[in-house]
């Protein structure tokens, strides 16, 4: 299975559990985390491209709001969603794509690379370490308090939600 195919995984599953604690539909956050990145592959990783061909895939698939989310993920396309609604998904959707890469470089640290060796206190000073996960945007896994969620809840919840797919990432 492809490295983003896992990510996606992981990304879906904090979705879902983020959903589930704002009141929102948890099958569709779920299915936009698992989607965010479909068009991966076809553009070539291109900055301006992701997100955009995502949504001419997706469009007649999935709600505007969701549509236009996974669009958004991206802030290097230079898309903003037209409502509310699809802002919040897509704030939470960059929080919890940071945060599943986060999860997953912690993982790897670990004696067993397993996420369920991972405690909450290792989670919260690997994400305060800037030499750890350089790749992880920690201002975007921060955006989830523009949504209620104090950063403290995020990290238990997005633990959660990936120890709940573990098996599936291989860690």
């Amino acid at each position: 299975m492809k490295r983003w195919v896992k990510h996606c995984i992981a990304v879906s599953a904090i979705m879902k559990h983020i959903a589930i604690h704002l009141g929102e539909d948890s099958n569709l956050w779920s299915i936009i985390g698992l989607l965010h990145d479909i068009d991966y592959d076809l553009v070539n990783r291109d900055p301006k491209l992701h997100g955009i061909k995502a949504m001419e895939i997706l469009k007649d698939y999935l709600p505007r709001e969701a549509v236009e989310a996974i669009a958004a993920h991206n802030e290097n396309n230079g898309f903003k969603p037209s409502s509310k609604d699809a802002e919040k998904i897509a704030t939470a959707l960059r929080a919890s794509d940071h945060m599943a890469g986060l999860i997953v470089a912690t993982a790897l640290v670990m004696p067993n690379k397993k996420i369920s060796e991972i405690k909450l206190e290792t989670l919260k000073r690997k994400f305060k370490s800037k030499d750890f996960a350089r790749g992880v945007n920690r201002d975007r896994i921060r955006g989830i308090e523009n949504l209620g969620i104090e950063l403290d809840k995020f990290f238990e919840i997005a633990l959660k939600a990936m120890n709940e797919v573990a098996k599936d990432l291989g860690l």
